[in-house]
């Protein structure tokens, strides 16, 4: 009995092709780039936040804002301060506030060993960035410790001189 050709296979299609980027984790709900720019990031952190129903929806819409937002410490437990995160635009009377404190969800161990590093060596923590991760959304805070604005010229000089050996690079594989 001969074998029939193979039939061409085609990828799967996405389950919903409506559904949004962010929403569905692919791409960052903020991004906070300001923080590279003003401090140098020591460590990375994941952290959950406790969010009431019409902030997910307006992380999901992208109304979520980094800019300014510092992570604190106290009584054992982690806090992220003015996050701005606008309000749900089909909302009602009960709509959230847009800059309330939120508390960040860490295991003990590492709050503690947070807590070591912020009072010990001055350092602070900035969220870099807010996005989903299996349909809940989470923030990754980053250890800090603030540059001085030397530092901030000598960063801006060793990107742009990066940035030309590239483009150099790239020129001479051309030719």
């Amino acid at each position: 009995m001969p074998r029939q050709p193979a039939q061409p296979t085609r990828p799967n299609p996405e389950k919903n092709p409506r559904r949004d980027p962010t929403a569905a984790g692919q791409r960052d709900a903020s991004v906070n780039r300001i923080a590279s720019h003003n401090y140098f990031l020591l460590e990375k952190f994941e952290t959950g936040v406790v969010l009431t129903g019409t902030e997910v929806k307006s992380v999901r819409g992208g109304l979520s804002n980094l800019k300014d937002a510092y992570g604190l410490i106290k009584d054992g437990e982690l806090w992220l301060l003015n996050c701005h995160i606008g309000p749900y635009e089909h909302g009602n009377i009960f709509n959230h506030a847009p800059l309330r404190t939120r508390k960040l969800l860490m295991h003990k161990e590492e709050i503690r060993k947070l807590i070591g590093k912020t009072q010990q060596r001055g350092l602070t923590l900035i969220p870099t960035r807010m996005y989903f991760k299996n349909g809940k959304v989470k923030i990754e805070i980053a250890l800090a410790k603030g540059k001085q604005l030397w530092d901030k010229r000598e960063t801006e000089r060793r990107k742009t001189a990066d940035r030309e050996s590239r483009e150099a690079m790239a020129r001479s594989r051309k030719s």
